[in-house]
């Protein structure tokens, strides 16, 4: 019998909690809730939730800080609510490691194909069940780690295989330099954006030709991503 997922929502408003948790109940899902960042991190140590809800406004602790916490012992992802829709606010967010932002007012179906997205996409990446990556000309073999382009082999470091190891596996997401720096190189390195420079830097070169083949993008002030389609191609 398959177990549940369970999603964690963190909210002070209890009539939100209280739809919340219904819509997600009727979906299948196991709901754990917390009021305020502090019950919200005795959850996750004790509950060890699949996804996190997380509002942004929290009577005790910003809940863009809550998850800058949270990233610093757990992969969990994490959605963050709020009634802000301006950049700047989504940004911080993304760049204190959350893996979506949802504006207030939401539909009930919006939310919960937010939910399927981030956890179908996290389980692929994080339970290592893609073994093999395509892109256009681009091939990874995870197994093997193994990488080619235009069915020429192309030699990578340790480190610049797991970067890339780590895009492709979220492919089509942003994700923040700081997000990549801990998963890559480990915590204590997320400060060191010239280290994610270089190495980028380095990909771009081994793996397009600045013109025609491009996989790397960059999304300015805030991380990096890997295609997920290439112009008249499809990735698998």
């Amino acid at each position: 019998m398959m177990t549940k997922p369970c999603v964690l929502i963190v909210d002070d408003e209890r009539r939100y909690r209280e739809l919340v948790e219904l819509n997600l109940t009727l979906r299948g899902y196991r709901v754990v809730v917390a009021a305020n960042g502090l019950e919200a991190l005795n959850a996750v140590e004790r509950e060890e939730p699949d996804l996190i809800l997380l509002d942004v406004l929290l009577p005790d602790l910003d809940g863009t800080e809550l998850c800058r916490r949270i990233r610093e012992f757990s992969g969990i992802p994490i959605i963050m609510v709020s009634a802000r829709a301006e950049e700047k606010h989504k940004v911080r967010a993304f760049k204190m490691g959350a893996d979506d932002y949802v504006t207030k007012p939401f539909g009930a179906d919006e939310l919960l194909e937010r939910v399927a997205a981030v956890l179908r996409r996290c389980d692929k990446a994080q339970n290592g069940r893609a073994t093999f990556f395509r892109c256009g000309d681009l091939e990874i073999d995870f197994a093997q780690c193994r990488v080619t382009v235009e069915g020429k082999e192309v030699e990578l470091t340790p480190g610049e295989f797991k970067l890339l190891q780590y895009l492709a596996l979220n492919a089509g997401r942003v994700i923040v330099q700081e997000d990549l720096l801990r998963r890559v190189w480990g915590i204590g390195y997320e400060s060191d954006v010239e280290l994610l420079y270089s190495a980028i830097r380095r990909l771009r070169r081994k793996l397009e030709d600045g013109r025609n083949r491009r996989y790397v993008l960059t999304r300015r002030g805030i991380g990096y991503s890997l295609v997920s389609a290439p112009l008249g191609g499809l990735c698998a």
